[in-house]
């Protein structure tokens, strides 16, 4: 039987629902679903449908029309439409609709196999999930689930998150996640299930094109050469028609286009509900659509953003929503400290001077004084941060250490905060205060207290650090444990949270997530993995190679990844824990094999995964960013080869004063927090190589550790069951059969 139209199957003309909220339209077309499966007597629920309209106070929505509704016969909802008493009830004047259960939807002939024709297969692991998910949206608990790639993790808490009847909020790692959820999952929701859903993306304000900016630029000459004048007229052409502004869709712009920073509507150059251009605003237009919709789709960043401003009490940037799934749950605690940290650089510093040329030369207002006050703040700003150490890296900036550094550079802190202040006195000064001054000066007084801050406090709960990054010198302060934060301002604020990852347990428990969050009381499941990994995949284990800190395991490793990759033909990741390993064993291997070697680096991310992608044979060296949220499936990427443990370094400042924390409380930081940071690690670079049921392929890690420590069990529990060999002749023999069909 074929998936009938929901518009028709409800009674509902290409005009939608009328009155009739979207939750009891949703519930109606899974119990029509559910009735056509159990082929109950047909009947037409018309009149039903009006009184519920007529009873219903709720939002109007309109829902996506396609080719089918416009084309449809009236009459077909009445083959359709079925009705069993026992499954409707009457609460006051209204009826409401009883939910299918879960196993009618993702169950075996169930919905979903009747929308998806083809090539959909029963996956169970999936119908455990969204049971688990839908039962914590029923009972207002909180989920935690590992679910593995191949799951379908997505609509297994859409479909139960939309008949929640609240609005709710998913928070993704990435950007490119969101895109696939509001661009493919949602349209298949509204063809199929729920036609009048609102769904709005929300990202940072970075993203978005700033028509303001646009049009002052359009009439100043600030175009520098004929690269970016070609650049800007492409995006003043591609203003006139887009409907997002998201910089997304320009895909002729570089990662790291110097042009785009000064067209983007970042908040510290917005003059808000003063702009001639806020209605139209793309900013405006995204919140206007995200207060409208059902689920609201973000990332990580701007979730934390959003929950550290709410802390702070400065307002917030999405609207109201009564609960959140997490999906890539694994990246918390790291976003979750960067967002209820405190940061500075010397990037900032000149950002503002830069803003403030800006401005004044387009408001007219660039005398001579106001001109020397932001050349100040560059002259002071250059003359501070040259006083931090020239050596690159990340390194501890305890209180002792930054009494010290203030006591030999007390001059250049003190003249740089008087340039701030300079310049805030002079704007208040100023007789015109346009509120592109006004933010300048609030952005200055900003820098100033975020200095105080990181220089003259000492948090007992903050870890103090800087960093020197080719150009940049960064000053931080991150929070040590966030859990206390989490559990007060996430946990137990919202009465549903779902976390879900491919890679949330360790050695089968959640206890490390757990603890590093602050989920005290929560619903857990592990899923079954989809994949035959027994078949699908070999884990090869080096029996003799020197340990990882031994001055001899460079060469070895060489030796070892050259060898792996005359058996895999290349189409190979090599993972690397560090770039100078990363780099060095680049330089020893790259004269040694006759494949393609691509390096992290040389050109951005995105690029150099197409170049993967499309290089026949080609071998990936790469670092952390690699590690996750890569995918290649097919036979492109058929190897994967990892040097070490992915121990977090230990003389990171973060992860120092986090080993320092546990152990002053009495507790064994290396098995509670090295090891089972590095585990999941771990799953997710090897979770790069088998995406599909027809992948196959090699991993392999010449890390000994794994097998020769008594921590190194640990891993092998936590991994995936891999079929496993020390001999390079059942590797070559397991590389030389054919894949599977």
């Amino acid at each position: 039987m074929k998936c009938p139209n929901v518009n028709r199957i409800a009674g509902l003309g290409p005009t939608g629902l009328g009155v009739i909220s979207w939750r009891d339209a949703f519930l109606m077309v899974l119990r029509v679903w559910s009735k056509l499966a159990k082929g109950t007597k047909r009947t037409n629920l018309e009149p039903k449908k009006k009184a519920a309209a007529a009873a219903a106070g709720e939002r109007v929505y309109v829902p996506l029309e396609d080719e089918e509704i416009q084309r449809g016969d009236s009459n077909v909802r009445e083959e359709y439409l079925v009705e069993r008493e026992d499954e409707v009830r009457t609460e006051g004047s209204r009826e409401i609709v009883q939910t299918p259960s879960m196993q009618e939807v993702f169950g075996p002939g169930g919905l979903l196999e009747r929308c998806m024709t083809a090539g959909y297969e029963h996956r169970p692991a999936q119908l455990e999930m969204a049971e688990a998910v839908h039962e914590a949206f029923q009972s207002r608990r909180h989920a935690i689930v590992e679910a593995g790639t191949g799951t379908g993790k997505t609509l297994a808490y859409l479909l139960p998150a939309i008949s929640s009847g609240r609005r709710v909020v998913i928070s993704t790692a990435t950007k490119s996640l969101q895109e696939q959820l509001y661009q493919k999952d949602v349209p298949f929701l509204q063809k199929y299930f729920a036609p009048n859903l609102k769904a709005a993306v929300m990202k940072g304000r970075s993203n978005f094109l700033c028509k303001a900016k646009l049009h002052q630029m359009a009439d100043q000459p600030m175009l520098r050469g004929m690269e970016e004048i070609d650049a800007f007229r492409q995006i003043r052409d591609w203003s006139k028609f887009t409907e997002t502004g998201d910089r997304a869709e320009l895909t002729f712009l570089a990662d790291d286009s110097e042009l785009w920073p000064r067209l983007d509507a970042r908040r510290e150059t917005c003059t808000g509900q003063k702009c001639a251009n806020f209605n139209e605003c793309f900013v405006t237009q995204m919140h206007q659509r995200a207060k409208e919709a059902d689920l609201i789709i973000v990332n990580h960043a701007l979730f934390f953003a959003d929950l550290a401003l709410k802390q702070d009490d400065f307002g917030s940037i999405l609207p109201e929503y009564g609960a959140v799934v997490f999906d890539e749950a694994h990246e918390v605690e790291d976003v979750a400290s960067d967002y209820f940290g405190r940061q500075i650089s010397n990037f900032r510093f000149e950002e503002l001077a830069r803003d403030s040329d800006v401005a004044l030369r387009l408001l007219h207002l660039g005398t001579p004084s106001l001109l020397r006050r932001t050349q100040r703040i560059r002259e002071r700003s250059r003359a501070f941060f040259e006083a931090f150490p020239a050596r690159e890296g990340k390194f501890p900036f305890t209180r002792a250490e930054r009494a010290a550094f203030l006591e030999q550079n007390r001059e250049a802190y003190d003249e740089l905060a008087q340039a701030l202040k300079g310049l805030e006195t002079e704007f208040a000064a100023s007789a015109q205060k346009p509120e592109e001054l006004l933010r300048l000066s609030r952005r200055s007084f900003e820098l100033r207290q975020e200095m105080s801050f990181l220089f003259e406090s000492n948090e007992g709960n903050f870890v103090y650090w800087f960093e020197r990054r080719n150009k940049g010198v960064f000053l931080a302060a991150t929070p040590i444990d966030v859990s206390q934060i989490l559990r007060e301002k996430l946990f137990e604020q919202f009465d549903t949270v779902i976390l879900t990852s491919a890679t949330l347990t360790v050695g089968g428990r959640f206890d490390y997530i757990r603890q590093r969050l602050g989920l005290d009381h929560a619903k857990e499941k592990a899923l079954p993995p989809e994949f035959d990994y027994g078949e699908q995949a070999l884990l090869y284990l080096p029996k003799k190679m020197p340990d990882v800190r031994d001055v001899g395991f460079a060469s070895a490793a060489a030796d070892k990844i050259a060898e792996l990759l005359e058996l895999s033909q290349g189409r190979a990741f090599c993972l690397f824990t560090s770039y100078s390993q990363m780099n060095d064993l680049y330089e020893r291997i790259r004269t040694r094999v006759d494949f393609p070697v691509l390096l992290q680096g040389t050109a951005p991310r995105s690029v150099l995964l197409e170049r993967f992608k499309n290089t026949p044979g080609a071998v990936l060296f790469a670092t952390a960013s690699f590690w996750q949220g890569v995918d290649v499936p097919g036979e492109q990427l058929s190897c994967v080869i990892v040097d070490k443990l992915p121990f977090a370094v230990p003389s990171d400042p973060i992860v120092a004063a986090r080993v320092k924390a546990l152990e002053e409380d009495g507790r064994n930081a290396f098995a509670e927090y090295q090891v089972p940071q590095a585990v999941l690690a771990l799953k997710q670079g090897f979770g790069r190589l088998i995406r599909t049921k027809t992948d196959r392929g090699l991993l392999s890690i010449l890390d000994t550790r794994i097998q020769r420590m008594a921590y190194g069990k640990i891993f092998l529990e936590s991994l995936p069951a891999y079929r496993k060999t020390q001999e390079l002749a059942e590797v070559a023999r397991f590389m030389e059969a054919p894949s599977p069909a």
